[in-house]
């Protein structure tokens, strides 16, 4: 056989631009090689339309006009008559068909669908429309004549008893966001009623199909609504009373202003009612009511719902935190949990979202609208002053929530194991309660649109995590025990995860929140369905139901499912200030036309504050990961909320709930648990990706675990410590609290601290837990140096400060006079005031100053004194807050108060002034301030002088055989070794024209220095003298000083005070985890140290013999003119403690001067 000769293959020439598309298509498409496909999406929404129209129709066909349905026993749900304390039932229900008001919006999201087969737009279109002509049948269309009388009652003239909170949110909220839909403000695709030239404040009646011209049914039923709310605002404090009768308004509250108005039949005797409310309940109107306002004209919604906000945030306590509960009559918060779930959620929202509604609005007209003669006009505005622009102002509330969301990152916000929020005292911030609730999944929904997106991603994941573990969201899940805590295991069909997922899909488009939602979805099809509708579950490990479906189903869970997998609807694309309520109804504030209610404003635009430290612009989402398309699935943190929940440890089922082919429980210690069995329901998805989904190099980073270490002190029986009667919240002998954040520990006898490392501030220790009392974050243990003075321990260990040095000044504060007293007697307090004459010798002199100072300190108020102790308190503390810096800023009056316990009782006629004869006082206050200054370095640095002798024990001895510090005194004289340096000089800059850099030619002929800027006798006669930074060198400074012979009289140190902004004098700052680098030349509270880079000298350019110390100390202005008016000043060193070499940062070393507010 012969062969074919071998001939050359020929090779197709590739284009160049053949490959660029190949190439450009593999990159476009890697991204979403895992994304869920169209079709699936579409299914997805498809069945989440079926689940809500098998809930509500069965409503409309079995409990309608009732509130609710009883999915189980299909029957209607209704108020407890039986039962007037059943509030879970009857602070919701109040007879107004509420899961039809509820599921309007719904219905209206749902009539954007994209077109389909099942016509599924158009029928839910048709679906609202008959909802509202039902809804206008029962109740009225909300006018005084026949037709405003329905089926079921005029308007809302019912003897319900309700929740203020529930109402507004459910009723009112539904009612304004179905109007909205009704009149084209909020967008159905396919239905405009209105033309270009119509005002949606005032629209034209609009006719539907079904035979109903709507013409604003729905916003007047709305406005009987809430004016039947009215009654609750009848407070002292501004905030609602947490519950109303409809018809009757509040005649339970016997101590309302309103009380004695109402009607003697419906007077209720016993037990007085309930005014505990919660900050959500009281602060969560502001969206509701501000549209009403708005739509209707009416002011009087508006200014309440914002007077109740800013009611509950200025209660806020000292370190920003709000409480979860609080009394409505009294003002006081009721428990001491801060929280970010139930309690206290929507305020957070609405602080937001008030912000997001307001934005680009004119404020509102404060001019409340007259009454007519026969209505019977209620305007709890009335009662009070009326809020300021600043309070109407959008960027009010926008203020609020970044410092409220600041506060909750500082003390709620734990990274331990994964990202959480705990519960927290709402004083000091230490660890109240460590579980989570399923009402705080809504958090970071919230975080998308304040634009936290990192942070609402770490955080979500937990609570999938959950959802994985129980096929549902328990109501309190415990951190520390890894399981449902005390026995609160039912979810009742809730929204707050779904919504939050909605929220991030939008922000990130990341199909791994399509799997989430689908996961859901799947999760309530399989356990939650009934022959009539969906169930809760009472227990979600048992799977048993309860025999109510929440009108909050249909009009929230649903839409937010819906809206996840509708990428098209109009509301995902409205560029416009709209936003969800707590309840899911959306809300917008439609702008009048500028030909009709439009009228000029002279208003000018509100810029509360500025503040580049917060979030104020949206962040770029994650960037898609190659392959999987999910950047969330390839998060190295992506297990870490998984190991919370030890899913690993847990038998994985199939997509259907059944156990999987070929698994079995993981682990090493899975015998010890519980068996696997059906009801645990437990489902994996999405943490068993779909295999396109998982990214080809996943790594997970290590779980963050803080570094503990304990340390125990030995017991010395002999050692007991007296109580205090200021010693709340402690249960120890050795403990006592100062004030709200510090703790004095009285002795080491016993002592047992926690300390944990802290890795956002370079890995100095924290004390977390003192005597088994938690700290937090911002609280502080104070120790006495004489009880640390024989320690010696790597892992406890006495350090002085090398750079940082304690600074006392002392302020006298007359409590007897009067303010024409005050004026002629602040000649005699100034140190300065003194006038030098050159020709008076040393020693008179110095007579002179000592006699001024005994005057002084012997002035008395010439008028008698008719106060009484808590003005005298009110005086002292106005003193302190105006003149001594800003000392009690944040600080309770409770709290400063508290801080004074020794001072008060020794004030030398406060027994007699109570009775209306006053004795004079002979003393005036002593106020010892404690800053924090930094000394000088370089070549021309000097040692600070020795401190003065001080008597044979600076200590006392207690009955105990235990040594405490002396204190100082709080009237009379000061003795020198506490105070030692009572001569005090203030000279600005110090700067010479030449000195400071003066450009000006001198004449050769005048060569002569020019004349000092201090005369020769200061130096002499003042033992402090006052700078001011700038001008000139620290250097050229002290070279203008004269040359003074030294005596315990003359000069000791120069004190400068700096102008920097973000430097703080306070003796906090240097215990507030501010740490100093000696080697750079900070020191604490961001202080940089003075350099001296030349050798000292006087004015005549010789070496100084005496080199003058020096210090610096922040504050600017405020400081400045503090010290000058100071009686005396002390210098002393600062002491901070060690473990393994790294600073112990919140315990405050102290020579027995750091309690209290100073």
């Amino acid at each position: 056989m012969t062969r074919e000769p071998l001939r050359p293959r020929l090779r197709p020439r590739s284009s160049p631009w053949l490959l660029a598309l190949a190439l450009l298509a593999f990159v476009v498409l890697l991204p979403s090689a895992g994304a869920m496909r169209p079709s699936r999406v579409a299914e997805l929404r498809r069945e989440v339309v079926d689940m809500f129209y098998h809930g509500f129709g069965n409503y409309m066909r079995i409990a309608f006009p009732e509130d609710e349905l009883r999915p189980v026993t299909c029957a209607p749900l209704t108020r407890d008559a039986e039962n007037p304390g059943n509030v879970e039932v009857n602070d919701v229900l109040g007879n107004y068909s509420l899961t039809l008001i509820d599921s309007l919006s719904t219905l209206a999201i749902f009539a954007s669908a994209p077109p389909d087969d099942r016509g599924t737009g158009p029928k839910a279109l048709r679906d609202f429309q008959d909802g509202v002509a039902a809804l206008v049948e029962q109740y009225g269309d909300g006018r005084p004549g026949p037709s405003g009388q329905g089926l079921r009652a005029r308007g809302f003239d019912i003897d319900s008893k309700v929740q203020v909170f529930e109402t507004v949110i459910r009723g009112v909220g539904g009612l304004l966001s179905a109007h909205l839909f009704a009149v084209g403000a909020l967008p159905i695709n396919g239905y405009e009623p209105l033309g270009p030239e119509h005002d949606p404040l005032s629209p034209p009646p609009i006719h539907w199909p079904n035979g109903l011209t709507y013409d604003g049914q729905l916003l007047r039923l709305a406005l009987d609504l809430g004016t039947r709310i009215l009654p609750a605002f009848y407070t002292k404090t501004g905030m609602p009373y947490p519950r109303v009768n409809l018809r009757h308004g509040i005649p339970f509250y016997k101590n309302s202003p309103l009380h004695g108005t109402a009607s003697g039949d419906h007077i209720v005797d016993g037990p007085p009612e309930i005014t505990e409310t919660c900050s959500a309940g009281a602060g969560s109107l502001v969206l509701e009511f501000t549209v009403l306002s708005r739509l209707t004209g009416d002011p009087r919604f508006e200014q309440l719902a914002k007077r109740a906000f800013w009611a509950v945030w200025y209660r806020k306590s000292h370190i920003g935190l709000l409480g979860a509960g609080v009394d409505a009559e009294q003002g006081h918060w009721v428990g001491p949990y801060s929280v970010v779930g139930a309690g206290a959620d929507s305020f957070f929202e609405y602080a937001l979202k008030s912000y997001i509604l307001l934005s680009g609005h004119e404020l509102p007209n404060r001019t409340a609208v007259e009454p007519k003669p026969k209505d019977n006009w209620l305007d709890p505005n009335t009662l009070f002053v009326p809020l300021t622009e600043v309070e109407n102002s959008p960027d009010a509330f926008l203020q609020a929530w970044h410092h409220a969301h600041a506060a909750i990152k500082r003390h709620l916000y734990s990274d331990k194991d994964h990202p959480h929020y705990e519960n927290v005292n709402l004083w000091t911030g230490s660890l109240a309660t460590n579980w989570v609730d399923s009402l705080g999944a809504f958090y970071a929904g919230l975080l998308v649109l304040a634009g936290e997106l990192e942070e609402a991603i770490e955080t979500s994941l937990l609570y999938t995590a959950i959802w994985a573990r129980y096929a549902a969201l328990p109501e309190r899940w415990s951190i520390t025990h890894k399981d449902i805590e005390g026995g609160l295991g039912w979810w009742p069909l809730r929204p707050e995860f779904i919504e939050s997922t909605y929220y991030i899909y939008q922000a990130t488009k990341d199909p791994w929140y399509l799997y989430v939602g689908e996961m859901v979805m799947r999760d309530i099809q399989r356990r939650c369905t009934t022959q009539c509708g969906w169930a809760g579950l009472q227990n979600v490990l048992t799977g048993e139901r309860s025999d109510r479906m929440e009108s909050f189903f249909l009009g929230e869970t649903t839409q937010y499912l819906y809206l996840l997998f509708d990428e098209s609807h109009p509301l995902n694309h409205l560029d416009a200030g709209f936003v969800f309520t707590t309840e899911g109804h959306p809300l917008v504030l439609p702008k009048a036309k500028p030909s009709t209610r439009s009228r000029a404003s002279g208003q000018k635009e509100l810029i509360v504050y500025h503040d580049p430290g917060f979030t104020n612009t949206c962040p770029a989402p994650p960037s898609a990961t190659p392959l999987t398309g999910s950047a969330i699935a390839a998060r190295d943190d992506i297990y870490h909320a998984a190991k919370m929940l030890d899913l690993h440890l847990l038998q994985p089922k199939n997509f259907l709930g059944l156990p999987a082919e070929g698994s079995k429980p993981s682990g090493q210690h899975t015998s010890s648990r519980k068996p696997i069995t059906e009801s645990d329901q437990f489902t994996p998805f999405p943490w068993s990706l779909p295999p396109e989904m998982v990214p080809q190099n996943g790594t997970c980073r290590k779980i963050n675990q803080p570094v503990e270490m304990l340390l125990e002190f030995s017991s010395n029986a002999q050692e007991l410590i007296g109580g205090s009667a200021f010693n709340y919240l402690m249960g120890t002998q050795n403990l006592e609290r100062l004030t709200m954040d510090r703790i004095r520990v009285q002795t080491l006898s016993g002592l047992r601290l926690t300390m944990r490392q802290e890795e956002d501030s370079d890995g100095e220790w924290r004390v977390s837990k003192v005597n088994g009392v938690l700290l937090g974050r911002d609280e502080f243990i104070v120790m006495n140096r004489a009880i640390l003075g024989e320690v010696s321990d790597p892992r406890f260990n006495l350090v002085r400060d090398p750079v940082n040095v304690k600074l006392v000044h002392l302020h006298h504060v007359d409590l007897g006079q009067d303010e024409t007293h005050k004026d002629k007697a602040k000649g005699q307090l100034h140190p300065e005031s003194v006038k030098t004459n050159p020709e008076v010798s040393q020693e008179e002199q110095e007579k002179e100053i000592e006699e001024q100072q005994t005057e002084t300190a012997n002035t008395t108020s010439e008028d008698p004194a008719s106060s009484s102790l808590g003005s005298y308190v009110k005086s002292l503390l106005a003193n302190l807050a105006a003149s001594l810096d800003d000392l009690l800023d944040g600080i309770p009056l409770e709290a400063a108060v508290t801080a004074l316990p020794s001072i008060l009782p020794s004030i030398p006629s406060i027994s007699s002034i109570h009775g209306g004869s006053a004795k004079r006082i002979k003393y005036p206050l002593n106020v010892f301030i404690n800053s924090t200054a930094v000394t000088a370095t370089g070549i021309g640095a000097a040692p600070l002088p020795p401190p003065p002798p001080r008597p044979s024990s600076p200590y006392i001895s207690s009955g105990n055989n235990l040594a405490h510090p002396r204190p100082y005194p709080p009237f009379g004289p000061v003795p020198r070794d506490m105070i030692p340096y009572t001569t005090i000089y203030a000279a600005g800059q110090l700067c010479t024209s030449s000195s400071s850099g003066s450009s000006e030619p001198s004449s050769e002929k005048d060569q002569t220095p020019p004349p000092p800027p201090l005369d020769d006798s200061i130096p002499r006669t003042h033992q402090i003298l006052l700078l001011r930074r700038g001008g000139c060198s620290f250097s050229e400074k002290l070279a203008n000083i004269p040359a003074f012979p030294p005596s315990p009289t003359s000069l000791q140190l120069v004190i400068v005070v700096s102008d920097g902004q973000d430097e703080d004098a306070s003796y906090a700052a240097y215990y507030s985890g501010q740490t100093y680098s000696s080697s750079q030349g900070v020191g604490g509270g961001g202080l940089a140290r003075p350099l001296l880079d030349q050798v000292q000298k006087t004015p005549g350019g010789l070496v100084r013999r005496n080199p003058i110390p020096m210090i610096m100390v922040g504050g600017g202005e405020m400081t400045y003119e503090t010290l000058k008016r100071a009686k005396g000043v002390a210098v002393g060193r600062r002491w901070f403690l060690e473990s393994q070499g790294r600073r112990v940062r919140n315990v405050i070393v102290d020579e027995g001067d750091a309690g209290g507010v100073a």
